[in-house]
């Protein structure tokens, strides 16, 4: 990985002293004024865009439809990044090659925000070292989380922790504004402190606490946070690895034993783990939107974090035996 990020690094040099192509002379300019904000996933774009208001152009550098742990950084990225006002990214453990990159940026006025920096990340139930050896392929990036989660996003409470440390961020980097960017993460903060007691509320009225996913489980906080225990056939968080065929027929007669009727499955990855697993027990697939990325039709239509967990609260009232 490091090897290519250097090689990345060296391309992203040679583009910044090329002459402007055609192609780049078409490409948007940056509106004079406005704060130029990179952000890596997409709970962290949304919640930049709340912040900054009309003060800033905030950009997504996942593209629409790319799964965020399989996303490798382009040159073209590390330029959009080397000439930007800000940095927004979750941490070293989700993106890996983020470190290498800024050490290679040469902005010393660029602000780079830390979106983990201050909560303390939770090991990774899912991932055991002693199974993680039964895997058929237990690939490289189970090995960059660390043992340890960096999904926090998907708790509600952590991300009001997530808003206020990139509030901090839009402050420092313009204080001239700070009221108006502190004023913005208050009332989103309160949006997400509504969304916390609706999670609650419907939760408590549903008679199941388990939920069975057939995809590599990403809301271990958002579990914790409720109560509620979960199941998967995976051990780590990795879209490469894929578990035995043991874990999967496991999980086939759990959900057969089990009073539940459904088996939820993640976003922007073919299902075939949970597909398998739904047919060998005659369950149906609901969704459980992870939020890292969304795709070009969730653009358009301007898809909101808080829609995506709004929308998950549905499907986990239908998965978990919601009774009004």
């Amino acid at each position: 990985m490091k090897k290519v990020i250097w090689i990345l690094l060296f391309g992203a040099g040679i583009y910044l002293c090329l002459p402007c192509c055609s192609s780049c002379k078409q490409s948007t300019p940056p509106t004079p004024g406005k704060l130029q904000v990179v952000t890596t996933l997409f709970p962290l774009y949304d919640f930049a865009r709340q912040i900054a208001g009309d003060k800033a152009e905030v950009s997504l550098l996942l593209p629409p439809g790319v799964e965020s742990h399989s996303f490798e950084p382009r040159p073209g990225d590390i330029v959009r990044i080397s000439k930007a006002n800000m940095f927004i990214y979750t941490g070293p453990l989700m993106e890996p090659w983020s470190q290498d990159i800024l050490k290679g940026i040469t902005n010393k006025e660029l602000i780079v925000i830390n979106a983990s920096a201050n909560i303390q990340l939770a090991k990774d139930e899912g991932h055991d070292h002693d199974e993680a050896h039964d895997h058929e392929a237990a690939t490289e990036d189970d090995h960059e989380h660390g043992g340890q989660d960096p999904h926090i996003w998907v708790d509600p409470i952590l991300a009001q922790q997530i808003v206020s440390t990139i509030a901090d961020g839009f402050a420092a980097k313009d204080p001239a504004n700070k009221d108006y960017y502190f004023a913005n993460a208050r009332t989103y903060n309160e949006k997400l402190a509504a969304l916390d007691a609706q999670i609650r509320t419907t939760l408590e009225k549903c008679s199941k606490k388990t939920i069975v996913y057939g995809g590599h489980f990403a809301f271990g906080y958002f579990a914790r946070r409720y109560g509620l225990e979960h199941l998967s056939p995976y051990a780590g968080f990795s879209p490469n690895a894929e578990p035995t065929p043991r874990k999967i027929t496991e999980m086939i007669e759990t959900l057969k034993k089990a009073d539940t009727s459904y088996i939820y499955y993640e976003e922007l990855l073919e299902p075939r783990v949970a597909r398998i697993i739904a047919e060998g027990a005659g369950a149906k697939l609901l969704l459980l939107h992870g939020a890292h990325n969304i795709s070009k039709q969730e653009l358009d239509k301007g898809v909101t974090y808080l829609e995506i967990m709004e929308g998950n609260l549905e499907r986990l009232k239908l998965g978990l035996g919601y009774q009004d």
